[in-house]
C-alpha cells in the first residue's frame, strides 16, 4: 500500500504581483496530483496550509477542487487537517471544509480516528504553543485507541501541522515526547524544509515534506522542493521523498568591486535553464555606485523573472545589516512586522487579516476580528 504526504502547498500565494509566480504555486501541486495518479497511491494526505489565506481567491479554491477531481476520478481518496493559513480568527467555515461537505476529500483535523483500508488515521488541526495543552487528553485517548479499538491494525498515521521542537528551535509547538507513541508514521505540515527523523518513543518516523514551492517568509535560495510517497506495505512505514519541477531560484554573494564578474558568472549559470530564474544579488562593500549596480543588475533583467538586490554594510558596533534596496514593500512589511511582534502567526493575523479590513474601510469586520482574537485570549488566559 501506498500514500503520498503533501503539505504547505499555498494554494494562492501570489509572490511579487506576479502572475507567473502565482501560476508556479499550481504547476507544482498538479505535479504532485499528477505524479500521485501516476504512481497508484491508495490515498493522499494534506497536512495543512493547503491555501496562503483563509479566504482564498476563488482560483485557488477552482485549483484545489480540480486536484481533488483528478484524485476522485481515478479513485484515490484523499484526507486534510488545517493549518494556520487556513483558519481565520473570526467566526466562519474554513474553506476546505466545502471539500468534505462534497465528498471530495475527507476532513479528520478532529482528533477522532478512522478506519481507513485497514489503515488507521486520525489528525488534528494547527493550535497556537498555548493550545497545544488542549492536545494532551486528545493524545492520550488517540494512543489507547491505537492499543485497544484499533490494536490489529497494523499501519496507524497522524497527521499534524505543528512544530516539534527537535525539527526547529524557534518552531517549538511541541515535543517529540508529547505526541502518541503508538502511530507508526507521523505525517507533518508547517515546516516548510524537508526532514524526517525517528525517535526511540515512537514506533515510527517523524517527517516533514517540506512546502511544495518557496513561500515569501523563506526567501531566495536553491533548494529543492517536493513531497513524500510512503510505502507500508511491510512493517515499517518506508517514505520515498518526490522532488516537484520547480522555477530555479538562487542567491548569489559578491563584493562590489566584483560585481561585473559576478554577474558573467550568474549569465552563464542560469542561461540554458527552460524556466526563468529569480535572483538575489547580495553586494558587500562600501561607498556603492548604486548607478552602477542597477546597470549591472538590468543585464539580468530579460534572462530572469525576477531579480532582487540587496547592498549589506555591516556595521563593527552592531553587526546591523542595511539594506539599500528593500524587497517588495509587501514583504519587507510582512518581515518588519514578525520582528516587531516576535511571531509569524501574529504578523500573518496583523497584516494578512487585520489591515486588509482596515485598509477597505470594513472597520466593522476588523472590529469583529479584533474581538474573537480577544475573546481567544481571555480563554487561554483563564486556564
Amino acid at each position: 500500500m501506498l500514500f503520498s504526504h503533501i503539505a504547505d502547498t499555498h494554494l494562492g500565494l501570489v509572490q511579487y504581483g506576479s502572475n507567473e509566480r502565482e501560476e508556479d504555486v499550481y504547476d507544482v501541486f498538479n505535479q504532485a496530483i499528477d505524479i500521485s495518479i501516476k504512481d497508484k497511491v491508495d490515498f493522499v494526505i494534506f497536512a495543512g496550509d493547503i491555501f496562503h489565506e483563509p479566504n482564498p481567491s476563488g482560483r485557488a479554491i477552482i485549483q484545489m477542487a480540480n486536484g481533488l477531481k483528478k484524485l476522485k476520478k481515478n479513485k484515490i481518496d484523499s484526507f486534510f487537517v488545517l493549518g494556520e493559513h487556513d483558519q481565520s480568527r473570526i467566526r466562519g467555515t474554513p474553506v476546505p471544509y466545502i471539500y468534505h461537505n462534497l465528498d471530495f476529500s475527507k476532513y479528520i483535523g478532529d482528533g477522532k480516528p478512522i478506519l481507513y483500508k485497514g489503515v488507521m488515521l486520525a489528525g488534528l488541526d494547527k493550535r497556537r504553543k498555548s493550545e497545544i495543552s488542549e492536545y494532551e487528553k486528545i493524545f492520550l485517548n488517540l494512543d489507547q485507541s491505537a492499543e485497544n479499538e484499533f490494536k490489529e491494525t497494523k499501519h496507524k498515521i497522524l497527521v499534524l501541522h505543528q512544530g516539534i521542537a527537535e525539527f526547529h528551535k524557534y518552531a517549538d509547538d511541541a515535543q517529540s515526547t508529547d505526541l502518541p507513541k503508538n502511530f507508526t508514521y507521523y505525517a507533518m505540515g508547517h515546516l516548510h524544509d524537508k526532514d524526517i527523523k525517528e525517535f526511540n518513543h515512537l514506533k515510527g518516523p517523524i517527517a516533514y515534506p517540506g512546502s511544495t514551492e518557496l513561500t515569501t517568509s523563506e526567501g531566495i535560495k536553491d533548494v529543492k522542493k517536493g513531497f513524500f510517497e510512503v510505502d507500508i506495505s511491510g512493517d515499517e512505514a518506508i517514505p520515498k521523498w518526490i522532488e516537484l519541477d520547480r522555477r530555479p531560484q538562487f542567491s548569489f554573494d559578491t563584493d562590489y568591486n566584483e560585481l561585473t564578474k559576478t554577474i558573467d558568472e550568474i549569465i552563464e549559470k542560469i542561461s540554458g535553464l527552460t524556466k526563468k530564474p529569480i535572483i538575489q544579488v547580495k553586494i558587500q562593500g562600501k561607498d556603492v555606485d548604486a548607478d552602477h549596480v542597477q546597470a549591472q543588475i538590468g543585464r539580468l533583467n530579460l534572462l530572469a523573472l525576477e531579480c532582487k538586490w540587496k547592498v549589506i554594510t555591516k556595521q563593527t558596533s552592531d553587526s546591523s545589516v542595511f539594506l539599500d534596496r528593500p524587497n517588495e514593500i509587501e514583504d519587507e512589511i510582512f518581515r518588519l512586522s514578525e520582528n516587531a511582534l516576535g511571531s509569524e502567526q501574529d504578523a500573518n493575523f496583523a497584516i494578512k487579516q487585520l489591515l486588509p479590513a482596515l485598509s477597505t474601510d470594513a472597520t466593522d469586520q476588523a472590529l469583529e476580528i479584533i474581538l474573537e482574537d480577544y475573546k481567544k485570549f481571555k480563554e487561554e488566559e483563564t486556564k
